[in-house]
């Protein structure tokens, strides 16, 4: 089983990234959390590191009424919260891929019921977010 839902798109890395934030909010999702691992790269590794990976920035998407609904069905689950967006694009690259987590990943390491039914509303909305990003 693969573990992500992806697309790519031919749009210019700052476009791409901000049409993802777009296409993720419609869907209900907002940020909680922002990470541009290149220039955490930079800083940390030098600027070679951070050319070699290209742009790559993690959004950390949440959903609030799926979160609140996941966690009271199981509190342990706010472990693998939030859902992990990567907007990237290689240093040559010509598209930009986006790739979100697989809720149906994370059903396999919980026991409640519940959480599968949550999971698979937020498999739609981020499939149907990828989706739109594609047209």
């Amino acid at each position: 089983m693969t573990f992500t839902l992806s697309t790519t798109i031919d749009l210019p890395w700052a476009e791409a990234l901000d049409h993802t934030r777009d296409a993720l909010s419609a869907q209900g999702f907002g940020n909680l959390t922002e990470i541009d691992a290149r220039s955490t790269f930079e800083a940390k590794l030098g600027a070679e590191a951070a050319d070699a990976m290209g742009d790559y920035t993690i959004l950390g998407a949440c959903n609030p009424a799926l979160a609140s609904r996941a966690i009271a069905a199981e509190p342990e689950v706010g472990a693998l919260l939030p859902c992990n967006v990567v907007v990237r694009r290689g240093k040559d690259a010509g598209v930009t891929t986006i790739e979100a987590i697989d809720p149906q990943a994370m059903v396999q390491l919980s026991a409640a019921p519940a959480v599968k039914v949550i999971a698979d509303d937020a498999a739609n909305r981020l499939r149907k977010a990828l989706t739109a990003l594609s047209s």
